[in-house]
């Protein structure tokens, strides 16, 4: 029972690494219109998640592989997302355009993270 629930929650995060990858490398290249439908999107935050989706498939690469370094990337990941969320809560203060469920999704993602 506990090697189904270790692989079912390493297999859930190379989905939302994999899922997270290529919704970032969309709106930061523009590729099948995301960016447009993503509305006022914050490019630093973008950016956070590109990095966040890269260290999840690192950590999933290292927990499939039984490294001991595998939950390296996740608070590296959870780190960077920490401080992202700290400079978007100054961008919002400062008045920034953003789209308020991105709020929620860094909440989401940083609780994933964890």
């Amino acid at each position: 029972m506990k090697k189904i629930l270790f692989n079912l929650v390493v297999v859930l995060l190379l989905g939302f690494g994999l899922l997270t990858l290529f919704l970032s490398t969309s709106v930061i290249f523009d590729f099948f219109g995301i960016r447009e439908k993503e509305g006022n999107y914050v490019l630093f935050i973008v950016w956070a998640n590109f990095l966040s989706s890269l260290l999840y498939l690192f950590s999933v690469y290292g927990l499939f592989s039984n490294k001991i370094w595998a939950y390296k990337p996740l608070a590296l990941s959870t780190l960077i997302l920490i401080i992202t969320f700290i400079g978007f809560m100054f961008y919002i203060q400062s008045g920034g355009i953003h789209e308020s469920k991105t709020i929620g999704a860094m909440v989401f993602r940083t609780t994933m993270s964890l």
